[in-house]
């Protein structure tokens, strides 16, 4: 007879709402984690993922199977540290080759107390997001492997979940501050902005990406960077030409009991306004338009987007799982964008006015470049 190979035990769980089980093998952080998943189908970017603000109160399910490869730099970051609550990976990372490595993806969530867990059949873990919509789960990294699966379950199923929830407080700068880097480029790294006479742009920090402020930076903007609780007041008193409104994390309707004061205070000024994801839908409702939570959301690097005014098909990056009513659109306010996956709102502008907001992440990291356009935009509205 043929010998059998020793099967490792288990050392991390997964546990759904609804009972369902998956075991695998855990690295990073040990201990227990509660979240909603969602799945991400980027093949590169995992250490911008993990680090966007926009993931808190997720834990994120690759979809692509090499996560690790290249290791972690600190020049990847989005965000100071690790805001997902913790990763889903086909394959165990691997040891990593990659001329800018600082550290291993591993050792880099162990420091950082986010939870890993790889060795299961992610297609299935998607498939069953996809179908039940994004579920409340538990995710658990023990190296004795030993689980009490009643209580795992029963922790899944007490998260209290996203919708309701305003995330933005938790993520966003403590103080204002400026910011001048731009964005990377070979074979000088991060450059810093330069010249007088750029724009003064007010960023609104709802869990602004690093890569978003670097492209302001590099469209030629002077960017001051102020918590999502700033008033209209607040930001009015930095005498800004345009504001920007940054993405961030959970329900915008939440976010909203302060923001759309702001942006409607704002909009009184004749100012231009540009909003990314959730400043697209707080740019939204303050227009009047509603917010809904979606099935599973859109979180990748590959998702096709049309521009209505020009015809032409962009490839994106999304990360988002609630969405704006296309439908709620008042009057003056148009539709700019749809995604061609499944015809949601993807962009909005006020007629006659130099306000509009995308749903997608024309800064990319990761991710293609096809909207870069938009920060060009919004730098020549305040010309």
């Amino acid at each position: 007879m043929p010998a059998m190979i020793a099967q490792a035990a288990p050392t991390a769980c997964l546990a759904l709402a609804d009972g369902t089980l998956f075991y695998g093998r855990g690295f990073g952080a040990t201990g227990i984690t509660t979240a909603e998943l969602c799945f991400n189908t980027a093949m590169t970017g995992y250490q911008e993922i993990m680090t966007d603000p926009s993931y808190a109160g997720q834990i994120v399910t690759f979809t692509f199977p090499h996560i690790g490869n290249v290791g972690v730099n600190a020049d990847d970051d989005e965000s100071v540290d690790p805001v997902a609550a913790g990763m889903i990976v086909k394959w165990d990372p691997t040891e990593p080759s990659n001329w800018r490595m600082q550290d291993r993806l591993g050792d880099w969530l162990a420091k950082r107390g986010r939870i890993g867990m790889g060795g299961l059949d992610t297609r299935r873990l998607t498939r069953a997001i996809r179908q039940q919509g994004a579920p409340h789960v538990a995710l658990q990294h023990a190296p004795d492997g030993q689980f009490d699966l009643a209580a795992l379950v029963a922790a899944a199923r007490g998260f209290e979940g996203l919708v309701g929830r305003d995330l933005a407080r938790d993520v966003t700068c403590a103080q204002s501050y400026r910011w001048n880097e731009t964005r990377w480029a070979w074979p000088d790294g991060h450059g810093t902005r330069s010249g007088d006479g750029a724009p003064r742009v007010v960023a609104v920090d709802y869990g602004a990406k690093r890569n978003i402020l670097r492209c302001l930076a590099s469209a030629g903007c002077d960017v001051t960077v102020l918590p999502a609780t700033a008033t209209a007041e607040d930001v009015l008193a930095h005498e800004p030409q345009g504001v920007f409104l940054s993405n961030g994390p959970g329900d915008p309707a939440a976010t909203g009991a302060y923001a759309v004061p702001m942006i409607r205070g704002v909009l009184a000024r004749n100012l231009p306004v540009f909003g990314i994801c959730l400043g697209h839908q707080m740019l939204a409702l303050a227009l009047g338009a509603r917010t809904v939570k979606m099935n599973h959301g859109h979180h990748g690097a590959n998702h096709p987007v049309k521009d209505l005014e020009t015809g032409k098909v962009e490839i994106t990056s999304m990360n988002h799982g609630f969405t704006v009513d296309g439908q709620s659109l008042p009057d003056g306010v148009s539709a700019t964008h749809v995604s061609l996956f499944d015809g949601s709102n993807c962009g909005i502008r006020m007629d006659g006015r130099p306000v509009f907001s995308v749903q997608h992440h024309p800064e990319a990291s990761p991710g293609p470049q096809d909207s870069f356009y938009l920060f060009e935009r919004f730098r020549a509205a305040m010309a």
